[in-house]
């Protein structure tokens, strides 16, 4: 037994790929670049989904993939995808592993192709507004490089320290600045990728063009099942001239969500609006503000719009029964919003944590949340439920549900929990996910959520990559699944 009781792991042995593609794959990036050693596959055997870490915990091995290549040009990837095509092997893209729905696993002895070589920032074009960046570049660095030169990218996800920008085009992922600046299908202008055949294809960057299908959407929230994106032009913003922190205390659920709704529809944009409830307000604002519902504000840019915005907040705020609650919540989710660590101290102490992000409009908002919330805490062995709404649109917004518990069996616990989340969001019309995309969790929902849609993205799957190669078993698109 390990430590805490647990098991110790025994891993299997590491899966061997033909010696004829590890030659010619050796070529393609060099023998430091392709990585066969236990230590490396093991470190690519698993993302942030929580059941991963679980099984982990327990001593359960992983699966392994058979290599870990490190490319460095989109030609590399291009030639070492054309290799994988012809011998049928599996590819998995790896960047950040920052996921947490497990649309990172590999299945047996597939190649993953991991990207964190490439990670420069090519150009800034200033008068365009435009950022040309290799897709394997860390989110934190981007930002930062962008900062320097006077701009900034406005996409700020909570994973922002570890993911990259290829992960977030490959989930669709929102940050948490998107009220204002947009989400990344909001962002991005162009790209370039490659197909499961190895072929590169290119989007030019323009304001916006009507020539057909843009590949980019194709490629948004893919999760690596249709091509590998290898380098994105993102449009990029002026830093902002001024910034402004404004929270607010209200009774209740709804009349926060109200005054949100209301500042929305006037055509205000928060850079960040988010709404907690008591629960989260105990959990992580305790000692600063007690005794109602949150409503944080970060305000920014140019400074006249900024004091026009701070108008239009205060009032709405103050007419729906809001009481301000100063600058120091905002300071203080400024510098814990990237602390994860009560999850893993759950998660450590044997039990079940996870959360959940669904969007819905704003006519089934509040009741979409005390539904989901009615219905988890009837389980046996929950302890906690919360939530906070953290991305808002003048239609509607997206609800962001934490659950814990300690029940005899967490794998049954776990999947209840997500199976009544799922089930009372699709019944109210809203979708099941808002960002964090598909991966492994979502798969057996996206039926009911897309209907005749999902068959059509199957048909395009099968095209595209008739050998089921490229992230197999991920999205919910095609045959069979991780493992």
């Amino acid at each position: 037994m390990g430590s805490g009781g647990r098991e110790r792991m025994r891993l299997p042995p590491p899966p061997r790929l033909p010696e004829a593609f590890l030659r010619e794959a050796e070529g393609v990036v060099g023998r430091e670049d392709l990585r066969t050693e236990e230590a490396e596959l093991l470190s690519h055997s698993r993302d942030a989904w929580f059941l991963e870490g679980v099984r982990f915990l327990r001593g359960e091995p992983p699966v392994l993939p058979g290599a870990v290549a490190y490319p460095e040009s989109t030609e590399e990837v291009s030639k070492l995808l054309r290799l994988c095509y012809l011998h049928g092997i599996p590819v998995v893209p790896y960047g950040g592993g920052t996921g947490v729905v497990g649309g990172a696993l590999p299945c047996r002895g597939a190649l993953v192709v991991d990207l964190k070589k490439m990670n420069r920032l090519l150009e800034v074009r200033g008068e365009d507004l435009l950022a040309r960046v290799q897709a394997g570049m860390n989110g934190w660095r981007y930002e930062e490089e962008l900062n320097r030169r006077g701009y900034t990218g406005g996409h700020i996800p909570q994973s922002l320290p570890s993911s990259t920008v290829g992960g977030w085009i490959a989930h669709r992922a929102a940050g948490q600045f998107s009220t204002r600046y947009g989400k990344i299908e909001d962002l991005v202008a162009g790209l370039e990728a490659v197909l499961p055949d190895g072929r590169i294809v290119r989007s030019r960057a323009v304001p916006r063009s009507a020539t057909g299908p843009r590949l980019e959407q194709l490629m948004l929230g893919s999760e690596g099942t249709l091509g590998i994106v290898t380098e994105a032009t993102l449009r990029i913003f002026p830093f902002p001239e001024r910034r402004s922190f404004l929270s607010f205390l209200f009774p209740g659920v709804g009349e926060a969500l109200e005054a949100a709704r209301r500042i929305l529809r006037r055509g205000f944009r928060p850079a960040v609006l988010r709404i907690y409830d008591e629960e989260e307000v105990g959990l992580h604002f305790r000692g600063m503000v007690e005794g109602g519902v949150l409503a944080l504000f970060l305000l920014e840019g140019d400074r006249r719009m900024v004091e026009a915005e701070e108008e239009a907040v205060r009032e709405e705020c103050l007419g729906r029964g809001g009481r301000q609650a100063g600058e120091e919540p905002v300071r203080h989710w400024l510098k814990t919003r990237f602390d994860v660590h009560l999850a893993q101290e759950v998660l450590r102490g044997g039990g079940v944590v996870d959360t959940i992000e669904v969007a819905v409009l704003w006519s089934g908002a509040e009741e979409l949340y005390r539904g989901v919330r009615e219905s988890l805490g009837k389980m046996e062995g929950m302890v906690h439920v919360s939530g906070h709404f953290s991305h808002f649109y003048p239609e509607g917004v997206c609800l962001y549900l934490t659950f814990a518990g300690f029940p005899s069996d967490p794998e049954a616990f776990y999947w209840e929990a997500w199976g009544r989340v799922m089930r009372l969001t699709l019944e109210r019309g809203g979708t099941i996910s808002h960002h964090h995309g598909v991966g492994l969790v979502r798969a057996r929902w996206m039926g009911e959520e897309l209907g005749e849609f999902l068959s059509v993205l199957r048909q395009l799957k099968r095209a595209l990559d008739p050998g089921n190669l490229l992230n197999p078993g991920k999205a919910g698109w095609g045959d069979g699944a991780q493992g």
